[in-house]
């Protein structure tokens, strides 16, 4: 196909998700308020201070399907994508309005992600063999394909769930993913994908003029398990296939933010006694404001740090294994260096009051926050991990 052509049909994906996603928000606020799909600052995880809509994600969804019907590639594995995707969002609508269980989402996640691995043979079949005692470059899964995919799926969808914490973050750094995997696509030569993610980027655009603070509606579970869905399979369709260390590496940097986030929620629920699935003031964004940002710095910082590990797993699609090797270690560094930076200044701010007063002007404000997040009682809704402006 002529480059302009795929040029061409890039670009209309991307405006026709964008223009509809846009215009399909008010209908769907109107239909939020309707329904009683209201998200109401009920504890202090939550950022904002009025009730507002969800279900968002819907138009999110509804502009990514029309522009993917138009442009995409419709084989077996994507129609099996797009029916756990369609899963997903019905899933995400009754939780928005009815508050399910934790136990029945994830049991529904688990269905929704084995359609395309069983159905539609979307699997991780292989790693990068990381034995330097070895001459196999790769670590073959075998019988371990099926789960380790499934666990990837439904890992990647709760963790872009629970990054959903501040106004326009979750769409936006869904939207640097999809434009990162749209770039990768593009350096390999793959259409498909490269389509795909070009719906996913601008059905997520459309949508954030609404949802970037002050918010006029949040795209809850019904967007935000829908993104992570979406990406999931789609790093799956295009990026566990590269050579070498690669093919472990650029997933893993793409989604490296929600990654991350996710990991140190569960060790940290974990290590206190509790249930990984049990909602806390501890991700990322929470520490930030913690430490005085407002959500517009702290949504541009966390932005930022999506983009530079985008533009990392670009690089190293682009480059030699050693060139990547040194680039992956540096970025790992300054990540490393960010965290003990975050968490440290959190420490400081707890247990070293200024001038020596056990409390001045509010210093150990982030600290009381902390300690009386978790004694709230919160009953159907405390159920909801971490969902829709924590």
């Amino acid at each position: 196909m002529p480059e302009y052509i795929v040029i061409g049909v890039i670009v209309a994906a991307f405006a026709v998700a964008g223009v509809l996603s846009f215009f399909f928000t008010p209908p769907v606020k109107r239909f939020a308020h309707k329904v009683g799909a209201i998200d109401v600052p009920k504890d202090n995880r939550r950022m904002h201070k009025e009730p507002i809509p969800r279900l968002g994600g819907l138009a999110i969804f509804g502009g990514f399907l029309c522009a993917i019907l138009i442009f995409g590639e419709l084989d077996q594995t994507m129609l099996c994508v797009l029916l756990g995707a369609t899963i997903i969002v019905a899933l995400g609508i009754f939780d928005d309005v009815l508050a399910l269980g934790a136990t029945l989402k994830f049991v529904v996640q688990i269905i929704a992600a084995a359609i395309p691995v069983c159905v539609g043979d979307l699997q991780i079949r292989l790693f990068t063999s990381l034995n330097p005692f070895s001459d196999e470059p790769y670590f073959h899964l075998g019988i371990l394909a099926i789960p380790v995919t499934i666990l990837w799926i439904v890992g990647i969808t709760n963790a872009v769930n629970l990054i959903d914490g501040l106004d326009g973050l979750a769409v936006g750094v869904s939207s640097i993913a999809a434009i990162t995997m749209l770039a990768v696509a593009l350096l390999t030569g793959n259409m498909a994908i490269a389509v795909t993610m070009a719906a996913l980027a601008g059905a997520c655009i459309g949508f954030m003029p609404y949802n970037l603070n002050p918010a006029k509606i949040f795209m809850g579970d019904t967007g935000s398990t829908f993104l992570g869905y979406m990406l999931a399979t789609v790093s799956i369709m295009g990026l566990f296939k590269f050579y070498a260390v690669i093919s472990f590496a650029v997933p893993f940097l793409i989604l490296g933010l929600p990654i991350f986030d996710t990991a140190n929620a569960i060790i940290r629920r974990v290590a206190e006694g509790r249930s990984p699935m049990s909602p806390d003031r501890g991700h990322v964004h929470h520490k930030l404001i913690d430490m005085g940002f407002n959500q517009k710095q702290a949504v541009a910082i966390l932005y930022a740090i999506s983009a530079t590990l985008g533009l990392t797993a670009v690089v190293l699609t682009s480059s030699g294994e050693v060139k990547a090797i040194v680039l992956l270690l540096a970025v790992l560094a300054v990540i490393l260096v960010g965290a003990c930076i975050i968490y440290g200044a959190e420490h400081w701010t707890r247990h070293d009051p200024p001038n020596g007063d056990e409390q001045s002007d509010g210093a150990d404000a982030p600290s009381q926050t902390q300690d009386t997040v978790d004694t709230q009682p919160d009953a159907a809704q405390e159920e909801k991990k971490d969902n829709g402006q924590d």
